[in-house]
């Protein structure tokens, strides 16, 4: 019953120091369970669950804790505390944790290592910021080619202990060098006197220290596994990677690219946990931009003037044309932005691409220009507007809509390519850029059309 008590219950508990009583109704509560009940306390109440703890299940429910709450929890732990938590975190874990707490914090989080643990931790914070290094286990069984497979179980036993996972069992020489991998049931199933040598049951896949996130995260995509070894540049097995840990990076760079793609910079914290100032930093740049681009609309519109003032009814149908023309793009490269990073398309593929959007942009393109002739001659036969000359605007309009979502269709797809051609990121073509580089376009698309079909008549 303990177990399932309500958030203001633990809060009771905590203010009244009944601290046995919060022992007791952790101790039946699994750890995931229990990070989510601190989740939703104040920082001072979650140092005062870790104190009762025991230490194992403290470590535990750590790591379940998202980063900005495990900087508030670091902050309410003692010292002694938080040596606990540290050393029995996992070492991947424990450094990401570490690249995000201040620097004060990480160098006194750093003072309270055993020293087998320092050094895990100093080495892979040695490793390039991003790059499997930094967020492998170094806690790894590895067993030799020439035992059998009643030596390689029984070591197994004796030191499997404290590894994260051993789904997968890795072959090494003397030095240390990566010659195979095996998964677990293989060797149970082996008989006890065969050699391990003669087990190889897939290829041998490894990704190396220096490898960044992308690289990764393709590699587990492309060889479904539930762990890959990560090696040194000569060859050396110095951790692993679990798809756990894959997961919690392909989430990280998959918020990037959303965010990217609303013409925002990486956050690289919760909402929450950024400043104003940052905020404002992080919007100002890209907004700045664009509305210096904007600007264009209004020189582009200025070229026209005699035209707006001679027909004045094509200044009505300016916002149709140009939000049109940059919901096109924008859908285009949200599409191809994404069949990029899901390697459907490839940077070779960007001719059959561009066919493909071009005969897209027609279709979509006729699309709304009937839907937008048709209301204009329902509208000006029903209510009379637009003038006797209602047919040809409709006209220009309905044209003027396949000519700027074409348009928008093509930069839209295009833009990602030339983007990756450059050796950018192509989630930096972010739908606003795109739409603010269709605007100046459509509105020289549509006063060309205008002036075409209305000249003798309007203009």
């Amino acid at each position: 019953m303990l177990g399932n008590l309500l958030k203001p219950e633990f809060e009771e508990l905590i203010e009244a120091k009944d601290y046995a009583t919060l022992r007791e109704a952790f101790s039946e509560m699994d750890p995931p369970d229990i990070a989510e009940v601190i989740e939703d306390l104040p920082p001072e109440d979650s140092g005062v669950i870790f104190r009762v703890l025991p230490r194992d299940t403290a470590t535990q429910v750590f790591e379940y804790l998202p980063l900005d709450q495990q900087t508030e929890v670091v902050d309410a732990l003692g010292t002694g505390q938080m040596a606990g938590v540290f050393n029995g975190m996992a070492p991947d874990d424990r450094t990401r944790l570490f690249e995000e707490l201040p620097a004060e914090v990480t160098k006194r989080a750093l003072s309270t290592l055993s020293p087998d643990q320092l050094k895990i931790a100093r080495q892979l914070l040695g490793y390039p910021e991003g790059s499997a290094g930094r967020f492998m286990t170094p806690k790894h069984v590895s067993v030799r080619p020439e035992w059998t497979a009643r030596e390689a179980l029984d070591y197994i036993r004796e030191h499997g202990k404290d590894v994260e996972t051993l789904n997968v069992i890795y072959v090494t020489d003397d030095k240390g060098v990566l010659l195979d991998d095996l998964r677990l049931p293989i060797l149970v199933l082996a008989k006890p006197d065969r050699k391990v040598s003669e087990l190889n049951d897939a290829t041998l896949v490894s990704i190396p220290a220096t490898a960044t996130r992308d690289e990764v995260v393709a590699t587990f995509e492309k060889y479904d596994r539930v762990a890959l070894p990560v090696t040194d540049s000569r060859g050396v097995l110095v951790g692993m990677i679990t798809v756990d840990d894959v997961l919690d990076v392909a989430e990280q760079k998959a918020t990037e690219e959303i965010q990217g793609l609303g013409g925002v910079e990486a956050l690289e914290a919760p909402y929450f946990d950024v400043s104003l100032q940052s905020m404002v930093k992080k919007r100002g740049g890209w907004l700045s931009a664009l509305f210096l681009g904007e600007m264009l609309t209004a020189t582009a519109m200025s070229a026209f003037e005699d035209e707006i003032a001679r027909a004045v009814v094509l200044s009505l149908f300016l916002p149709l044309i140009i939000s049109s023309g940059g919901n096109s793009g924008s859908q285009a490269t949200s599409i191809i932005i994404r069949s990029l990073a899901l390697r459907e398309v490839k940077l070779r593929d960007w001719w059959r691409v561009a066919s493909r959007e071009i005969a897209s942009g027609i279709a979509l393109g006729c699309l709304l220009g009937f839907i937008g002739f048709l209301r204009i001659v329902i509208w000006a036969r029903v209510f009379h507007l637009y003038g006797e000359h209602y047919l040809l605007v409709a006209f220009t309009v309905g044209l003027s809509l396949v000519g700027v979502v074409l348009y928008g269709n093509l930069v839209g797809s295009m833009l990602p390519f030339l983007l990756r051609r450059l050796g950018f990121d192509p989630a930096k073509a972010s739908a606003p850029f795109v739409a603010t580089l269709v605007d100046v376009s459509g509105l020289i698309i549509y006063f060309t059309v205008a002036s075409l079909i209305l000249r003798g008549a309007l203009l």
